[in-house]
């Protein structure tokens, strides 16, 4: 599982990982797409903060109970307990970088709601710590670079090394 707040590249991790792994990647952009018909930021105007957050939540404890697959949560899923709960159980690693650097990748798409890292962080960043375990700083690391430092954390060779 990859977790990290908006503009951490959850995604690009995440199939990165995924394609590492041999498994399935699902990530909560097309969920919402195809389930509630909109994206986060197209939700998040029309229902609201609170019921974008609740479809997150689904879709991450939808995955978490079917078969193995790497999974890119958004970042408001780990302020639900039971989602917590449910990633004691997974391998999680979360991508982080400075206000900074995510403040200016969320620019970069309009899919994403419009919400300031800073207070995103001090509300989620004591989950972030409380499930992670792997934290890699994509303010410096390269994607691939997060993929195989969770290879290695998992005890797994990298691609580099086959």
């Amino acid at each position: 599982m990859v977790i990290g707040l908006m503009g951490s590249g959850k995604t690009t991790a995440g199939r990165l990982i995924g394609t590492a792994l041999g498994l399935p990647f699902s990530d909560s952009d097309p969920y919402l797409q195809t389930k509630y018909g909109g994206t986060a930021a197209q939700l998040a105007a029309r229902e609201g903060a609170d019921a974008l957050h609740r479809y997150e939540a689904e879709h991450v404890l939808r995955e978490l109970a079917g078969e193995p697959k790497v999974i890119a949560a958004a970042a408001s899923t780990v302020e639900d307990p039971r989602v917590r709960a449910a990633m004691r159980d997974a391998f999680v690693v979360w991508v982080d970088a400075s206000d900074a650097v995510l403040a200016e990748r969320m620019k970069s798409s309009d899919h994403r709601p419009d919400f300031g890292p800073a207070a995103m962080r001090a509300r989620r960043e004591p989950y972030f710590r409380e499930v992670a375990d792997l934290i890699a700083d994509v303010g410096i690391l390269h994607p691939e670079q997060v993929r195989d430092a969770v290879l290695r954390k998992m005890g797994l060779p990298t691609p580099d090394q086959d």
